[in-house]
This record gives C-alpha cells, structure tokens and sequence, in this order.
C-alpha cells in the first residue's frame, strides 16, 4: 500500500514544499519516499502476507515519519486536496519527474492531489488483467467510500471527490481500457511506445493498471485517507473483492460480481460518484436502468463477507461499513466546515486526527486559532 500524505507548515496549516529536507532525514529509505510534487510525501510499505501486518509496518511508518516532521515544524494531513491551498506546486527535482514536468507543462504544478493505492500480487499477466476487467465496475464504489476531497482553493466545489476532475485534465487518467488479454496489453504498450507516448508502465496512470516488475494489479482510484485505520481498511476491501473475483472467475455464472457496463456507463458511474459521492445513481445496464449506489456499495459488502474470511478481511470490511455509515471522508470535512465556517478548523482537524492515529500528541501550533 502507498500512502501520499500532504506536507503542511505546522502554523499556517497550508501546504509547504517540505520534500528535500524531509529526504536528507530518509536519504535512502524504500518506504518513506518524495513524489513528484514537493509538498508531498509518500509511506509505500513491505509486501504484505495479512492485514494486520500491513497496518503494523505502515502505523510504524507514520509514527517515525510525524516525529520528523514534528521537528522540521512540518504536519501532515491525508486528504485527496488541500481544502484552502492556492500556490502552484514545485516539481521535484529528480530525472523523472522533470521529464515529466516537460511533457505535461503547467498541468504539472496544478495537480497536486493526493491518494491511496493498493498493490494485490497477481499470479500471471492474464491474471492481472482479467482482475482488472472484473474491477471496473467496482470504481464508482471505491471512489463513493474513498472519497475525501471536497474543497479546492478555497471553495466547497461540491464534489465529493475533486480530486478525480483534477487528475482528468491529464492524458492516462481514469477508467482504463479493457484488454482480453496480457497479449493485448502487451500489444497496446509496445504501440504506444512506439508512438512516443509512455516509456515505462510507471508513466499510465489509470484507475487500475498491471505493474509486471512488481507482479500487481494496482487499484489507484481512492482519495488519501485521513487515517491509517482507514487506508488499511480500505486495502482490505480491495483485497476481499479480488478474492471474490477470484472465487467467481471459477462459476460459470459469476452472479454475485457487477457486470461490466458499456464504457459510455463506467464514464458516468465513474463521475457522478465523484460528483455525489455516496449519493450517487448508479447504471446498471445499457439500457439505462439506474439505482442508488449506496444499494451497490452495501450489496458489495454483503457479496464480499465469505471472500473477507479467506482475505484476513473481516475487521476491514465492518469498519467500510462504519465508513458508509458516517457518510466517508467527503461529509466528514464538510460537517467539519459547517460547525465552524473555517477552512483552517477542517485542516486542523485532520492534522489532529491523523497524528492521534499515530500515536502522538497533538501539537498546538497545529490547531487553528
């Protein structure tokens, strides 16, 4: 699992290009890493066998990395956008990323969003792929429950998750295609690259993408997460729903997995939940046939409680459900917002509930006066 965590100046509460003195501390750490914005930093954790193992290393991972922060008068916050930032990003100065910033040009300092990725370990390239197509329809689902990114620059954008209609402005973002194959996308890489559009798998950035050199599928769809507890949770979600695609791949029916929908369907599920979040419509069919998708996120919690036994996934599964229940991230900083009328009351309050989870005491220059 990756964790992309905001870099905020511990006073202001506003982001803060605190990258290069952060690395100097982990100069060659695996797990504590830059990205390709400077006020950002990223926990990747070991592979895992179990989820109580990933949530061991990666609650260790953050409790050493709030303590360093602690002392450059760095905090950090997880959220998918910084509710109240307004000055473009730095890139940070390394090969690939100033290559990149020379392709993509202002877009690059614009993006500065934040996510949660998981990694599930594939057993073959056909695998990858098949699990990627049976993911799909579970998009709009991930983006519903994971969706933490309500405010941009300032304003209430009225989206559950901004991030999304951030990241779309770029090439490679989103749905990916489907491929019948790992022949097909081998045949599709290799065209593209021909082409002069990617290099390396690490240059497509889609919802979900194969990583071959790590023996993955990939599931990049959710928001930050203000919490370890929560990201695990939701690292365990994906891991229950693989073991039911799984599971599934061998009936001849596979009833209790969402159809694939027609592309034009996975586009409009795919916005309008970052658009409403769990309020969402959901289609179901080309006919256009639609139904709320808080009924599909708690139809797929239901599908998935046998496969969360075999996953070690049971504890992550209920606290989806109380997730579901609070109304995710998105409705949390809004309730936040509403109580308060203060952006910097939202931050700090992210600031405070994820040190908590890490174990440390609150520091009061972190709190919003």
């Amino acid at each position: 699992m990756e964790l992309e965590l905001q870099l905020l100046d511990k006073r202001s509460l506003d982001l803060v290009d605190g990258i290069l003195p952060l690395m100097e501390i982990f100069p060659d750490s695996p797990y504590i890493k830059p990205e390709f914005i400077q006020n950002t930093v990223e926990i990747a954790s070991q592979v895992c066998e179990s989820l109580p193992e990933l949530e061991t290393h990666v609650r260790e991972l953050a409790t050493k990395l709030t303590a360093k922060c602690e002392a450059l008068g760095i905090a950090l916050c997880g959220a998918g956008t910084h509710p109240f930032a307004e000055r473009l990003a730095l890139i940070t100065p390394m090969p690939r990323y100033l290559k990149m910033k020379k392709a993509a040009g202002l877009l690059s300092h614009m993006q500065i969003t934040f996510a949660t990725h998981v990694h599930i370990g594939m057993s073959s390239g056909d695998e990858a792929i098949a699990v990627m197509s049976d993911l799909k329809p579970y998009l709009p689902v991930l983006i519903a429950v994971s969706a933490n990114s309500p405010f941009w620059r300032g304003y209430d954008t009225a989206y559950a998750s901004y991030r999304h209609r951030i990241l779309s402005a770029a090439r490679s973002y989103g749905n990916p295609p489907t491929f019948n194959d790992w022949n097909a996308f081998c045949e599709f890489f290799e065209t593209t690259a021909r082409a002069g559009i990617f290099e390396t798998v690490n240059d497509i950035h889609w919802d979900i993408r194969p990583r071959p050199l790590l023996g993955t599928v990939e599931v990049r769809v959710m928001d930050a997460q203000s919490t370890v507890l929560d990201a695990v949770a939701l690292a365990g979600f994906v891991r229950a729903l693989v073991f039911l695609i799984r599971h599934e791949s061998r009936t001849p029916d596979q009833a209790r997995l969402l159809k694939t929908p027609h592309w034009w369907t996975q586009k409009e599920n795919h916005f309008q939940a970052s658009r409403r979040g769990l309020r969402a419509k959901y289609i179901s069919d080309e006919r256009g046939s639609a139904r709320p998708l808080i009924d599909v996120v708690n139809e797929t919690l239901d599908a998935v409680s046998d496969a969360a036994v075999e996953a070690g996934a049971v504890e992550s599964i209920e606290h989806v459900r109380a997730m579901v229940r609070r109304g995710s991230g998105y409705q949390y900083q809004r309730d936040l917002f509403e109580e308060s009328g203060s952006m910097q009351h939202v931050v700090a309050e992210l600031v405070s509930g994820f040190t908590r989870d890490c174990g440390h005491a609150v520091p009061q220059t972190a709190l919003a006066e």
